[in-house]
């Protein structure tokens, strides 16, 4: 993660650094911006413990997961923007960790974080790289929670497969990008998501689990101006 973390801060520097130049196109006010991309989000996960009954300290992990993203933004002002990111559902495998490391795959679920934000872009409108920051709402819902052999193993050995759910949430994000001009009304854009978010697990055996996931997302996208 901190690999990617430095790279996407030195691409967003780079891009910075260009963005005192100006070109013919420009985004400004009253201008429609459409993207489409790709989108890694990692979860930064700090797991509570299974409650009882079960074996103490038991605790979760959450894999990484990429998927196409597009979004539709407005140009309130030159510099003020609104947008939509949405995207596929990510789906992400749930590990064992804590006192059950190395137990493996516990379950999978799908996720879907619609997030709107309110974005500061610096510069002029006309200007060839704009760097931009924002804050957003975001809204994490999840579906298809899957269980394994592992889970019923771990909470209810020799007894009906365990099953789960995890609950939606509301959460807050910030994001720090840029976009690059790559024609008359074409551009590239970059950026860094980080969302924190804390959800439970509900468990068919009747436990719980608190689980902060707080994840980092980096997209490269291609944008329209309409």
């Amino acid at each position: 993660m901190t690999q990617r973390i430095n790279t996407a801060v030195k691409l967003l520097a780079v891009v910075a650094a260009l963005g005192a130049a100006s070109g013919a196109s420009a985004q400004s006010k009253g201008e429609w911006l459409g993207k489409i991309g790709v989108n890694r989000i990692s979860p930064d996960v700090t797991s509570g413990d299974v409650t009882a009954p079960s074996k103490p300290g038991i605790k979760a992990e959450v894999g990484s997961d990429t998927k196409p993203i597009f979004s539709v933004g407005y140009m309130i002002t030159d510099n003020v923007s609104t947008e939509l990111m949405l995207g596929v559902p990510y789906k992400h495998t749930l590990y064992g960790a804590g006192s059950i490391e190395g137990t493996g795959k516990l379950g999978t679920a799908e996720a879907l974080p619609p997030t709107i934000f309110l974005q500061y872009r610096m510069f002029e409108p006309n200007a060839t790289v704009r760097p931009y920051v924002g804050v957003g709402y975001t809204y994490a819902y999840f579906q298809k929670e899957t269980g394994s052999a592992q889970l019923t193993a771990v909470l209810n050995t020799g007894g009906q497969p365990a099953t789960y759910s995890l609950d939606p949430k509301h959460a807050g994000s910030l994001v720090i990008g840029a976009t690059a001009k790559l024609g008359e009304r074409y551009y590239a854009d970059v950026n860094v998501v980080k969302t924190k978010l804390k959800t439970t697990a509900h468990f068919s055996t009747g436990q719980t689990l608190d689980i902060k996931l707080d994840p980092l997302a980096v997209s490269l996208s291609v944008g329209y101006r309409f």
